[in-house]
């Protein structure tokens, strides 16, 4: 299994290929005839048989309307963090708190994964508002951007061309560990004033040029949050084809929420960096 990128999935041993529910429907198979007449046994036989909704499993469909519901919900928050931009920094701060939370939890708990997207959504909300305030049209930009690297990168997920393979996962995570030091030291020297640029090291050209460092750090970022959702399919595929119980498609809906946000942050400073560039 793609393991090690996203921690939602990274530390839930129920997304691995070899799921320990794999064979359950199979040993329970083999109990069902025990002290039952021949025609019932025929019945059973000639039942249509049970999907994974009836036995309790998993399925596409699960992942997709509770992810679609937990969207909903951001939504809902960054209605409210545009309209009140006093909630942006509870909502970040909040949202990071449950997000951890949820995150390192061994079972799902829909309620916590409803109560992150509420308050992530305001915080999305109150930075969408400000960054639309200086640069109009910023906001529409970045959900297409977003909503089109997620169609993409699904499509080349089904069709095959692309997957989370050992040696793609040890690049990720080196490159992954990277940009993360990269942005802690980043966030370090705008805290203290060692920098003035509103995105730190990001809004310095590269020596030479006119480019940002913002610009090839931004797509490295949005190569990487792209590559999550590729780890975010396939655990989501490992765990529908290894039978886990449906209570965890809660926590293929938050994965792939995070993943999502992650990537809509990315795109948006971006943007915002190219356009406070020109």
């Amino acid at each position: 299994m793609a393991r090690g990128g996203n921690p939602v999935f990274a530390g839930n041993k129920n997304f691995k290929a070899s799921s320990a529910y794999s064979g359950q429907s199979r040993s329970f198979s083999g109990e069902t005839g025990a002290g039952m007449t021949s025609a019932q046994l025929q019945d059973l036989y000639n039942a249509p048989p049970a999907g994974p909704a009836q036995t309790g499993r998993m399925t596409y469909d699960d992942v997709i309307i509770k992810t679609v519901g937990t969207l909903a919900l951001v939504l809902v928050g960054a209605a409210a963090g545009w309209i009140f931009p006093i909630l942006t920094l509870p909502g970040m701060l909040v949202g990071l708190i449950l997000g951890l939370v949820n995150a390192f939890k061994r079972e799902p708990s829909p309620a916590l994964i409803l109560l992150y997207a509420v308050f992530e959504g305001a915080f999305l909300g109150g930075l969408s508002g400000f960054l639309e305030g200086l640069y109009p049209g910023i906001v529409v930009q970045a959900v297409i951007g977003s909503l089109s690297v997620f169609a993409v990168t699904l499509l080349l997920f089904k069709s095959g061309k692309v997957r989370a393979t050992p040696k793609s996962m040890k690049i990720f995570m080196i490159a992954l560990g990277g940009y993360a030091l990269f942005s802690l030291i980043n966030l370090g020297l705008m805290v203290f004033n060692v920098t003035s640029s509103p995105w730190g090291i990001r809004s310095m050209d590269i020596p030479g040029t006119s480019i940002p460092f913002g610009v090839v750090l931004g797509l490295l970022a949005v190569g990487l949050a792209a590559f999550s959702l590729v780890m975010d399919f396939t655990s989501i595929q490992q765990g529908v084809t290894g039978g886990i119980p449906a209570k965890y498609s809660w926590t293929a809906a938050f994965g792939l929420t995070v993943t999502l946000v992650w990537l809509y942050v990315e795109i948006l400073r971006l943007l915002a960096i190219l356009r406070g560039n020109n």
